[in-house]
């Protein structure tokens, strides 16, 4: 027991190691091109005095944030249940400084701070949900000045800068030309399926001008290419009976062999070459014992692609492939009646990609740069893939400090200069919403 107890662990901690290698979404990242103006522009406006005594309260929150970042992951938030999180974050939005604040019918919340002139309005947001189950330890255990916990920087510490940047902006008395609402949004991991930032933009609330989120490490990432994807949950079904006595049957264990078999081989040819495309079969399950025909037989499956044409061709390539394996066992079978599939669409982000001509983009860049990084344009699955493949203005940014084991139980989160990026967002807020005179 023991002998197999260490050997677990040491598996475990190989496995949390290889994954927080690939973990990143992102792809690696190109140079960015600022245009003379825009570095002008945000020099100008980082030396502007209430901007200046806004970096300072954010320097001076450092204690608070931390407290606040322990707090906030202590409370639960899988997606489709992050109402505990989402209460608490109202009243954090609240306590800063909110003119208004409220729970939108999916569970986003969303705070406004109005600006002089409310013809625009530019979305500020960090997702509140996190991959893990509900039932995950999330206490935060210090190594040091290192904090540990399954979604302390992915996606908490996002959202500590929101309350604080409302609270600098309090303070040094800011007043923007456009109105901005601060959102804390739900369902952006795994199968919430950017439910949150979907409904935001589904035409029938506020309309939202431009949209900064923060869902990433560094303040050098400036993110405005969403990645887009498409995730089924297929299901084989048959009657099912005793290995022995009912052999004969068509088997669901069977066909969703063969389906996978057929796909990742076809799949396989495809994604060789063309535009980057991805697939993944990420989940199987089902069946009752090792001595029974299996009722049920089903698979969760990812892809993704820059492209939407090549999501698609992709996709016809699975649908096909479980056709095949279908009528394939179908026929092989001795007795009884058909299989049957279900082929049931539990994912879809849309890509798309925004020229970093764009001001807001410009702009970001320009913040990086003025903090003494280097901008990096990059593709990633975010909020932002929504107004992004909307043509809407958008870009996701760091959340700051340095972090690794993302979606793992041993998650890591270290304060090193993490004022700078909240300070980066409060710059590139102001900057897009206009500084009123």
């Amino acid at each position: 027991m023991r002998i197999s107890l260490s050997i677990s662990l040491v598996l475990c901690v190989f496995f949390a190691s290889f994954e927080n290698a690939f973990s990143q979404e992102d792809e690696a990242g190109k140079t960015g091109k600022i245009a003379p103006e825009y570095q002008k522009e945000i020099a100008q406006l980082a030396q502007n005095k209430q901007i200046q005594a806004a970096f300072q309260v954010i320097l001076s929150e450092n204690k608070r944030n931390r407290e606040d970042l322990i707090m906030l992951n202590e409370i639960p938030a899988p997606p489709y249940k992050e109402e505990k999180r989402a209460a608490r974050f109202a009243a954090m939005l609240k306590e800063a400084g909110a003119d208004s604040v409220w729970i939108d019918k999916v569970g986003n919340v969303i705070a406004l701070r109005k600006g002089k002139n409310s013809n625009r309005c530019v979305g500020f947001d960090a997702h509140l949900d996190t991959v893990f189950p509900i039932e995950t330890d999330v206490k935060v255990k210090f190594k040091g000045d290192t904090l540990y916990a399954p979604g302390i920087g992915d996606n908490t510490r996002g959202l500590i800068l929101l309350p604080s940047i409302l609270r600098a902006m309090e303070a040094a008395k800011i007043e923007t030309q456009a109105d901005v609402l601060f959102i804390g949004t739900v369902g952006e991991e795994g199968l919430g399926d950017l439910r949150g930032i979907k409904y935001l933009f589904n035409g029938e609330g506020r309309k939202i001008d431009s949209w900064i989120a923060v869902d990433g490490g560094e303040i050098s990432r400036v993110n405005t290419m969403g990645l887009g994807s498409y995730r089924y949950r297929i299901t084989f079904r048959g009657p099912g009976g005793h290995s022995w006595g009912a052999f004969g049957l068509a088997n669901p264990q069977h066909a969703l062999g063969s389906a996978i078999h057929y796909f990742s081989t076809s799949a396989d040819k495809y994604t060789k070459s063309g535009a980057r495309t991805s697939y993944n079969v990420g989940r199987i399950g089902g069946g009752t014992s090792v001595n029974s025909i299996a009722f049920e037989s089903w698979m969760e499956i990812d892809m993704r692609s820059e492209f939407p044409d090549n999501l698609n061709q992709v996709d016809a390539i699975l649908k096909a492939s479980v056709k095949k394996a279908l009528d394939e066992h179908n026929a092989m079978k001795r007795m009884g009646p058909a299989l049957t599939v279900d082929i049931v669409k539990i994912g879809d982000r849309p890509s798309g990609e925004l020229p970093e001509t764009l001001p807001l983009i410009q702009k970001t860049m320009a913040v990086s740069t003025f903090f003494g990084e280097t901008p990096q344009i990059t593709r990633g699955s975010t909020n932002s893939n929504i107004p992004i493949s909307k043509g809407i203005p958008a870009v996701t940014i760091g959340r700051g400090g340095k972090s690794g084991n993302a979606h793992s139980l041993n998650e890591w989160w270290y304060d090193f200069e993490g004022h700078k990026a909240i300070q980066a967002a409060l710059l590139t807020l102001v900057a897009e919403a206009g500084l009123a005179k």
